[in-house]
């Protein structure tokens, strides 16, 4: 007898295959439940996040829009006052703190109005490196105060040195010596170290030193007098007291943030703050995204 193998085609499999693949096309949910609606609450807490980074989306652009204005005035003004290379110039720093802040914020906006999981990772890492830089700032603070003291001393006397070559740093140092009624670095007798205003120049600031030193700027009229100082360093030192504000900016500026330091500390503590409830806002945020994918 001979035995003999019946092979069944492969067809009839292959069609009740194909019937359940178009079951399965008819009917997608058994196999794949709709993701749960989001409750009220993460609604809420998504718009929360859309306005929250909108606010500081609107600084940052804002501190973005300054650093662009005083490059551009800069850039107008005739070769011989802008002075400062690019590089140096401080007006770059509000467009870098711009720039940086303004990525970040729409990061979170987008991430929040979108539901993108991408943009809000990249925003809690930007949250969580620029938290590590301002604990690691103030620590440096703490440690390296007598190295931050020199250097601020050494920037101010380069302030002093560069005061007619840099409008930015001249209108910085006339505002430290108006606010806080100072003259120079250690008295007024360093603005002979300035080229312009040491007595052996012969331009007509020489022996002289800037309006904002002088106890009276107006001299009873209603427009600064900017001769005020003119030949201030050629008087003797009770003439000069009653004309300037003999003391030095560096004890000043050294009082000052000494009596600061409370407001300091406390504006540091609330920046931690706001990046931390933005951070946990996105994370929530990010939580029920992942929940519902």
């Amino acid at each position: 007898q001979e035995s003999r193998l019946v092979e069944l085609p492969y067809s009839s499999f292959d069609d009740d295959d194909d019937d359940d693949n178009d079951m399965a096309e008819q009917d997608p949910g058994v196999w794949y439940p709709d993701p749960p609606k989001p409750s009220p609450f993460s609604r809420c807490m998504r718009y929360l996040a859309f306005l929250w980074n909108l606010l500081f989306l609107l600084l940052g652009l804002l501190t973005l829009a300054v650093g662009v204005w005083g490059l551009l005035t800069k850039s107008s003004l005739p070769g011989g006052e802008r002075g400062a290379p690019l590089g140096s110039d401080p007006m770059l720093l509000f467009l870098l703190a711009g720039l940086l802040a303004s990525a970040v914020s729409l990061a979170g906006c987008l991430g929040a109005l979108r539901a993108s999981p991408c943009l809000l990772r990249f925003f809690l890492g930007a949250l969580l490196v620029f938290g590590g830089l301002e604990l690691l700032g103030g620590l440096l603070l703490l440690l390296l105060r007598q190295r931050l003291r020199d250097a601020l001393r050494d920037l101010l006397l380069l302030c002093l040195l560069r005061y007619q070559e840099d409008p930015d740093l001249q209108f910085l140092v006339d505002e430290v010596q108006r606010s806080l009624q100072c003259c120079g670095l250690e008295s007024y007798r360093d603005w002979e170290s300035n080229l312009y205003f040491n007595c052996s120049s012969p331009g007509v600031q020489a022996c002289g030193v800037p309006a904002s030193c002088c106890r009276q700027p107006l001299q009873g009229g209603s427009v600064p007098n900017a001769q005020c100082g003119f030949g201030a360093l050629a008087l003797g030192p009770a003439a000069a007291a009653a004309l300037l504000h003999t003391g030095g900016c560096g004890a000043a500026m050294a009082a000052g943030l000494r009596g600061q330091a409370g407001a300091i500390t406390a504006g540091a503590v609330t920046l931690l703050l706001l990046e931390a409830v933005g951070a946990l806002m996105a994370l929530r945020v990010l939580r029920d995204i992942m929940a519902r994918s």
